[in-house]
């Protein structure tokens, strides 16, 4: 683990606004734990248990099983593997399991363009069994990871949690915002119906300091043109606005929400300040990460519609109603850049 990865999870650990002592003696499960989001979770847990001798029974499943045993071997959490559409996937796990952090998703956007089937029932059919699970374990807060591609497209310059833009439903790719609204309303209809503490957290795009360094969004390729001086080429005309959050922030918000958060409620989990059109984060990387020592140019493929890029957006998120349970952002755009790139360096 590098240095950078361990001053991120002490940062989330010494957080005060965190109300570590809910999880004192509880049972947690996270899910898509594997994944990048996932993975820091289970991180940061396994450093508050220690940090603050919370005494969790903490539980994990994923599809990844090297990444998960290596993630058992370092944090003590019990993995599971398999399908989360599995209706027997935690049959093996008995007692309750107080507190549910979902974040398992198909989320590779080539696959939502040639598998959108498959994309809309991992999304729909896991999340209705974790709910499920929730309800039959005696869950005390559940937290669904949604996305900030359930605005869609919008002509506001700026989201809060009850703006919602058009998707567009004859296109497949919609099948993955499409599938998050979904599920988000489901989380709603459990929490009403079967009194269910459930929260929602919207990410914007995360990473930083624990990332796998095969990820293949266009920040890490645009991470590791940096790294081998390599100019960045540019698939589209980049003018479509991202929004952005450092890993440890968007730790701190989900946990946030998670111990703080009103039920049924979405809160967005984005730094404000981070958000860029791609163009600009790639300009970012050039200039300031780079000392312009590498260009951007634009070479748009014949096949882009394979890439499954989601359809241009230029909104802002709004993250004032987490920030009114006490979070803030720490890292901005270039800053999410250098110490993720320090990181892949160190390991």
């Amino acid at each position: 683990m590098s240095e950078v990865l361990k001053k991120d999870i002490n940062d989330i650990v010494t957080d005060l606004n965190i109300p570590w002592d809910h999880l004192r003696n509880s049972s947690v499960l996270v899910t898509g734990a594997t994944g990048s989001i996932g993975s820091a979770l289970v991180r940061a847990l396994s450093a508050a248990n220690e940090r603050h001798g919370l005494e969790l029974r903490s539980i994990a499943c994923g599809r990844n099983r090297k990444r998960g045993d290596d993630l058992a071997a370092s944090s003590g959490f019990e993995f599971v593997y398999g399908d989360i559409r599995d209706p027997e996937l935690f049959s093996s796990t008995t007692g309750n399991i107080d507190y549910i952090l979902h974040c398992a998703a198909i989320t590779v956007s080539a696959e939502m363009v040639d598998k959108p089937a498959d994309v809309m029932a991992t999304v729909a059919d896991g999340t209705r069994g974790m709910l499920g699970l929730a309800i039959e374990r005696g869950c005390k807060s559940f937290i669904y990871l949604s996305s900030m591609e359930v605005y869609g497209q919008t002509a506001l310059d700026e989201v809060s949690e009850s703006d919602l833009g058009y998707i567009d439903l004859s296109s497949p790719r919609s099948c993955y915002p499409e599938s998050k609204r979904f599920c988000e309303m489901m989380c709603v209809s459990y929490a009403t119906q079967y009194s269910l503490p459930v929260k929602i957290a919207r990410m914007a795009q995360t990473f930083g300091a624990g990332t796998p360094k095969d990820d293949t969004r266009v920040f890490a390729q645009f991470a590791r043109s940096a790294i081998g001086g390599e100019d960045i080429i540019l698939h589209t005309q980049g003018e479509s606005r991202g929004n952005y959050c450092y890993t440890s922030d968007s730790v701190r918000g989900i946990l946030t929400a998670l111990l703080k958060g009103k039920n049924g409620e979405a809160y967005n989990i984005a730094n404000p300040a981070a958000s860029a059109t791609i163009r600009e984060m790639a300009n970012t990387v050039a200039n300031d990460i780079c000392g312009g020592e590498i260009s951007v140019t634009v070479d748009v493929p014949k096949d882009i519609a394979k890439l499954g890029y989601a359809p241009a957006t230029g909104h802002r998120l709004n993250a004032d109603r987490l920030m009114a349970l006490g979070w803030n952002p720490r890292y901005g755009l270039a800053q999410m850049y250098e110490r993720l790139i320090a990181d892949w360096q160190c390991t």
